[in-house]
């Protein structure tokens, strides 16, 4: 089998190559910006040509949710009409395409986890155009997994984890929002997800969610951080219109997994768990 993974460098696109070697008897390309830059649509229709992968792993995103509200054009590029040419080159094809997309998708006004079922309704830049991407593979018809995610984290990359360490080791105080729900997800978790299903006896296309297990706050989340790495920093719970930013966010976005469980058996670990797995693994690098 042959794997093409975009956003090689990113966060999730880096787990999947730690992860690749295991799978032997499969070829991987793994592409990025230079490779197949994904604001370039008629370049990723040449690449996928050039390649013929069996699966395509749309890994990869415009990602920075603040920014993406001053240059919409090119977002709409990225995360939607490049996903769009993939998915029709997968179903002209008849190969296969696993696309990560995001709880941004939603409103973020549940109060219970969300189904895959649930109306999507964004209230970013960012959000509208993932929603985009999603109904562009849908529309399509090709055979493709669709896999929401939220809050994600790795050892590679900026994130949240990341952030937090830095700024509770320069701080004596800071300021966390309280009030938006959901539940972060290791990238290393879901990297091991895409390649279970990937190879599947399974697969089953369709959208599916996929999270670390529990539900938290990110103030919930940084207490986590400080106490595991046992740094000294006064954390303070604030409400999301006391940190304005240009994205609004969704107030509760924590995803229902029940679906991925059934239909790949897959495990999700719980949160916690696999922030543990992440700092010791950053700690040890570091050392």
């Amino acid at each position: 089998m042959k794997i093409l993974v975009t956003g090689a460098s990113g966060q999730l696109g880096s787990e999947i190559r730690d992860q690749h070697e295991k799978y032997t008897a499969d070829t991987f390309v793994f592409v990025d910006i230079q490779e197949m830059p994904l604001d370039d649509i008629q370049r990723v229709t040449v690449v996928l040509d050039e390649q013929q992968p069996d699966v395509i792993v749309s890994a990869g995103a415009y990602t920075a949710v603040d920014k993406a509200e001053s240059e919409p054009e090119l977002v709409d590029r990225i995360n939607h009409l490049a996903v769009a040419a993939m998915a029709d080159w997968a179903k002209e094809n008849g190969k296969r395409l696993v696309h990560v997309s995001t709880d941004y998708v939603f409103q973020g006004n549940s109060s219970t986890p969300l189904k895959e079922g649930e109306p999507t309704d964004p209230i970013n830049v960012y959000g509208l155009t993932k929603e985009k991407g999603e109904q562009a593979i849908i529309r399509s018809g090709a055979d493709a997994v669709v896999i929401r995610t939220a809050w994600v984290y790795s050892s590679y990359g900026a994130n949240f984890v990341k952030t937090m360490i830095r700024l509770m080791t320069d701080r004596d105080s800071i300021g966390v929002i309280a009030d938006q729900i959901g539940s972060p997800t290791y990238a290393k978790d879901l990297a091991t997800a895409i390649l279970t299903i990937v190879h599947s006896d399974k697969w089953e296309k369709g959208i599916y969610h996929f999270s670390n297990e529990g539900e938290i706050s990110w103030y919930d989340f940084a207490i986590a951080i400080q106490e595991l790495q046992g740094l000294n920093c006064e954390i303070n719970a604030i409400a999301t219109d006391q940190y304005p930013t240009p994205a609004k966010r969704p107030k509760y976005s924590l995803l229902d997994k029940s679906k991925i469980r059934q239909q790949f058996g897959l495990n999700v670990p719980f949160w916690k768990d696999s922030l543990k797995e992440m700092l010791y693994k950053l700690n040890t690098e570091n050392k």
